[in-house]
């Protein structure tokens, strides 16, 4: 069970660096959404 269980997390390790090596260090964060003001004065009428 132990071979295994070092297997596995082998195969996370090497997973996790190609997914590094792909997508760069770290994924950037998407930007924030700013709020645009809108002026609608059909709805309002």
């Amino acid at each position: 069970m132990d071979y295994i269980d070092t297997l596995l997390e082998k195969l996370k390790e090497w997973a996790r660096k190609i997914v590094e090596a792909l997508l760069g260090d770290e994924a950037e964060p998407e930007p924030e959404l700013i709020p645009i003001p809108v002026n609608d004065q059909r709805r309002r009428r």
